[in-house]
């Protein structure tokens, strides 16, 4: 899948260095799978020890359908676990904008299809205060032109280049293009003698 634009409301997340076991607690990588992960997005940010909900944007239902986060410094630093972009993605986000990324975090967001693009502080500041005044600020990322558009205003936006190639190309899901190209996979494979080993035997 093709991904050029991503369009729709944000929802802002302040603060320098938020790892990944603030975005999924430890606890939670127990999950099997990842389907439930979206619940527990920010999880212990969002509630007390009583399990009683706090002040945090995920709980504010005026953020309530956000497809773009917007962050500041170093963002998803920490360990490389792939629950965090899971459960960020789970919630219901398509992309996430910011200042800076942990070079981790934004590969394993890349690989399930998920933009991480940068803006200069000041930008990101102006953005957050946008969408606080304004929660159905609409905002439009688009990889194509590298830019992020909302109330009027145009602003630039920083991607690595091999990563906007993947993702609009739609070559980030290597899953996908293998089982579409099963059958060259299989050619290669044939072609490696310890896979090729592999294979006569289950024969």
């Amino acid at each position: 899948m093709k991904i050029t634009e991503i369009s729709g409301t944000g929802i802002p997340v302040e603060g320098n260095d938020i790892d990944t076991d603030r975005i999924i607690p430890a606890r939670y990588l127990k999950e099997i799978t990842f389907t439930n992960m979206g619940k527990y997005a920010f999880y212990d940010e969002r509630h007390d020890s009583k399990g009683e909900l706090r002040p945090h944007p995920f709980n504010d239902h005026k953020y309530d359908g956000a497809k773009i986060l917007i962050v500041n410094k170093n963002f998803g630093c920490g360990s490389s676990r792939e629950h965090a972009p899971q459960a960020i993605l789970r919630h219901g986000i398509k992309a996430v904008v910011g200042e800076s990324f942990a070079e981790i975090f934004a590969g394993n967001c890349t690989m399930l299809g998920a933009p991480t693009v940068t803006m200069d502080e000041r930008e990101v500041i102006d953005l957050m205060a946008a969408v606080r005044a304004n929660p159905g600020t609409s905002i439009r990322l688009s990889l194509v032109h590298r830019t992020v558009t909302y109330s009027g205003k145009t602003v630039p936006i920083h991607i690595a280049d091999v990563v906007q190639k993947a993702l609009t190309e739609g070559t980030w899901d290597s899953t996908r293009l293998m089982l579409e190209n099963m059958e060259k996979v299989r050619t290669t494979a044939g072609r490696i003698p310890y896979l090729n080993r592999f294979q006569a035997a289950e024969g």
